[in-house]
């Protein structure tokens, strides 16, 4: 058995590994970034090497440092995580040259499952099913656009290196493909360092089925049932359960047993995962299932496998690495109830899902009817460098409805300020009726956009119990009550009063009469006096008084378009002196290894444009703005 592994990733997922390793007796190192020397799996680990810079391709995409730092801590092993170099070939090679063991795929199985279009021809040899589309070599977007014209609209454009996401466009009509194809290829280079694409026919009403297996050095390979992972939102996951609903006996058993073919073809060792997109418009089935790619690593959802079968995968890593058979047979393997993960991410869905970044100034996960695996604590920072994850909620129940109820419950306590997250949201999809019926595809989140990212409105009686809070609040900690501008405890029923809600002025009816209860909506104790924080749906609402001077704090003007992080301008639509209208695309920012379009607020004119492409920016600075049309 391995004696010491160097965990070569971060975050939750180090910390993952990290918990394991030691229950199993085994010494961990961490590497970490300059933004990571604080980080909760640098304080967890046995022993932390410092690797470089805060940008991981001056850290924990160099190899040679992660190596140089095993064979300096005397590390026997290294494990990959998931990202980064999990799935490098080279690198994996390079640990094995380096007399290292590699917890993880072969070199060769990484090579030939990596690039989906070599994966997809050897998945047909196998005799896995694939799913129509290009895969030839001939990259000229002319030949890509007519192979796409011959398979019929809408397509998916895909990264023949790509993953998480990252590098994929659906195309509706001919005439949207460039445009598509060359956001592709951008993004797929900035990505993986390999713009090359290939194009299959976009099943329109697609659920994402994968299901996890494992192989030994033995010879043997299991399957561990399947996944659904169907709740997407640009190609990224966002709710992950397991089993499938709806998925019959005699389906489950030709998707597994397909899976185990291909993890087979390629003599598969370790953990992977053989993703399939299924035709879901006449419910699951055997001849509608399609393999789609292979990831040749421990998934992010894998949580949810671990929950309904009882197995610790990255226990089973370690022993396959360390040479022993698999811990199980196929027939010593069950399912055993429900299990659901949402990934909890600082990012703003009123903003379009922008990352949120700074401090974690309060962070309370609360109780333990969950699962939380996390890699950062009450005052971590979400830097700009890496992926904005805070943490993955898991539960686990006998029954499926049972099990998303309780994620949802479980979601609306825990409390994260000042950071923005994607909480409420989560809790909106989980109690959604088509979701709770089980009712999914890929693109359901895209149509209930507006109505899961709407966050709700106070009432005037909440806000009322707030107010009323608030002047306890101020008369407790001896402050002067004329310091609260327009209030007053004596007010007569149904007067105007205004407070601030998340930074904005908020006029509601002040009713005197206490409500009966604490709080409509479940009130958080405050974190400082002056201010007061609430649920609602998952959302957190900081309610405090507006300045005596009525201000609500600065803000730019409609027509200032902002940078909302720190990233590069990729692409510079507009020039001074454009008209532009309603929802125009103004720019195109790089950021997090994302493409975020930024648009134009209202029909107007550009009266200025402060960047130029290949530009970086910090996060605040003035890119463009635009002044309203007279018509407007």
């Amino acid at each position: 058995m391995i004696q010491s592994l160097l965990i070569a990733n971060r975050g939750e997922i180090a910390c993952r590994i990290i918990r394991t390793a030691r229950a199993m007796g085994i010494r961990t190192v961490a590497v970490y970034s300059d933004a990571d020397a604080q980080a909760l799996h640098v304080r967890q680990a046995d022993e932390a090497v410092h690797i470089g810079p805060s940008p991981a391709r001056e850290s924990y995409l160099v190899g040679e440092k992660i190596i140089a730092a095993a064979k300096q801590t005397g590390a026997e092993a290294i494990h990959p995580g998931y990202g980064f170099l999990s799935e490098n070939a080279d690198f994996a090679q390079a640990v094995a040259d380096a007399g290292l063991i590699w917890v993880g795929a072969t070199p060769s199985s990484i090579r030939a499952m990596g690039l989906k279009d070599a994966a997809k021809k050897l998945m047909q040899d196998a005799g896995v099913p694939t799913t129509p589309g290009y895969l030839g070599q001939n990259q000229d977007p002319e030949h890509l656009k007519a192979e796409a014209d011959k398979i019929g609209y809408p397509v998916l454009i895909k990264a023949v290196a790509g993953g998480g996401g990252k590098g994929m466009r659906r195309v509706d009509a001919s005439a949207d493909f460039l445009d598509a194809l060359a956001s592709c290829k951008r993004e797929a280079a900035s990505s993986f360092g390999d713009d090359r694409v290939l194009i299959e026919k976009y099943i329109l009403s697609p659920r994402h089925i994968e299901v996890q297996v494992f192989g030994d050095t033995h010879g043997n390979v299991v399957h561990l049932f399947e996944r659904d992972c169907s709740l997407q939102r640009r190609h990224q996951k966002v709710i992950e359960e397991a089993p499938a609903p709806g998925m019959d006996p005699d389906t489950r058993e030709a998707i597994c047993a397909a899976a185990v073919r291909a993890a087979k073809a390629v003599d598969y060792v370790g953990a992977g995962t053989i993703e399939f997109i299924a035709d879901a418009s006449e419910g699951l089935r055997a001849d509608r299932i399609w393999f789609m790619e292979m990831n040749t690593r421990l998934q992010v959802e894998h949580p949810v496998t671990e929950e309904i079968t009882g197995v610790d995968l990255v226990e089973w890593q370690l022993r396959v690495a360390s040479g022993e058979k698999l811990p199980k047979r196929q027939d010593e393997l069950a399912i055993n109830g429900w299990a659901a993960e949402a990934r909890l991410y600082a990012e703003d869905p009123a903003t379009g899902f922008l990352p949120s970044i700074g401090r974690l100034e309060s962070l309370d996960f609360y109780g333990d009817s969950a699962r939380i695996e996390t890699g950062v604590s009450q005052g971590s920072e979400v830097s700009p460098f890496y992926d904005p994850m805070i943490a993955k909620i898991i539960v686990h129940a006998f029954q499926r409805d049972e099990a998303l109820l309780r994620l949802a419950e479980h979601l609306e306590t825990v409390h994260i300020w000042p950071i923005k997250t994607n909480k409420g949201f989560l809790v909106r999809l989980l109690r959604d009726p088509e979701v709770m019926e089980a009712a999914l595809d890929t693109g359901l989140i895209e149509r209930k956009f507006d109505a899961l990212t709407r966050m709700p409105v106070l009432s005037d009686r909440t806000l009322s119990d707030a107010s009323a809070w608030l002047f306890r609040q101020s008369t407790n900690f001896g402050r002067m009550a004329t310091s609260l501008t327009g209030f007053r405890i004596n007010a007569p029923r149904r007067s105007k009063q205004v407070l601030l809600v998340n930074g904005k002025p908020a006029e509601f009816d002040y009713d005197p009469t206490p409500s009966g209860s604490r709080f409509e909506h479940g009130f958080l104790e405050s974190l400082e006096a002056g201010s007061q924080f609430v649920q609602v749906e998952g959302d957190i609402f900081e309610i405090c008084w507006p300045r005596a001077d009525g201000g609500a704090g600065g803000a730019a003007s409609d027509g200032a378009i902002l940078a909302p992080m720190p990233g590069k301008v990729i692409a510079l639509d507009v020039a001074q002196g454009d008209s532009v209208t309603a929802g125009q695309k103004l720019l195109t920012l790089e950021a997090m290894k994302m493409e975020h379009s930024l648009t134009a607020p209202f029909d107007g004119t550009v009266t200025e444009v402060t960047v130029e492409a290949s530009g970086q920016v910090t996060e605040g600075t003035l890119l463009v703005r635009v002044e309203r049309g007279e018509d407007a």
